[in-house]
């Protein structure tokens, strides 16, 4: 991961999957197909990296679920001039620590691919909030996760030991980030 040069910079890095027919957005297989799910997900990652990269608030990683030698990968990382990543093994709490851990403390965005009205304001903003001291930021999300986080450290506890993929996330996070 291509960590921050500046004082005021903030990496961003963007988790998305080989766009693999049959295996991304999976749920929405019954209407548009296997072929035109991926093509789906393909959009999407290319609009936040877009969104990423045009915020210019410091270098942007593609982490990769899936081998970085993916063509679709590569286009990604020279047509937005990104840097590539593998996620970590393990669940998305433990592959979303890695990230953070291999910031070796420098301020970090993580964001998704799945919230597309994530925008440059946004990441901005939460970019503001680092700088002025947070330890964490957190863009909710209407399933009841979260689209983005924001470290300048990391903090093991909000990601070990959670159930993911339930309404209940961000509401477990905000109690962990309490204690």
């Amino acid at each position: 991961m291509v960590t921050p040069r500046m004082k005021n910079e903030c990496a961003i890095a963007v988790f998305a999957r080989a766009p693999i027919p049959g295996e991304v957005k999976t749920r929405l297989i019954p209407r548009l197909g296997a072929e035109g799910a991926s093509k789906l997900h393909e959009k999407l990652v290319e609009h936040m990296l877009e969104t990423a990269t045009r915020t210019g608030l410091g270098p942007v990683s593609l982490w990769c679920a899936g081998p970085i030698e993916h063509a679709y990968f590569q286009l990604c990382s020279r047509r937005f001039g990104v840097g590539l990543a593998g996620q970590a093994d393990g669940n998305l709490g433990e592959r979303m620590l890695a990230v953070f851990s291999a910031a070796a403390g420098a301020p970090t965005l993580l964001v998704g691919t799945d919230c597309p009205s994530i925008s440059r304001a946004h990441l901005r903003a939460c970019v503001d909030a680092l700088n002025d001291g947070a330890d964490a930021v957190f863009l909710p999300a209407e399933d009841g996760g979260y689209g983005l986080v924001g470290m300048t450290r990391p903090i093991p506890e909000i990601f070990l030991d959670m159930v993911w993929s339930t309404d209940e996330v961000m509401n477990e996070t905000r109690r962990r980030l309490r204690a």
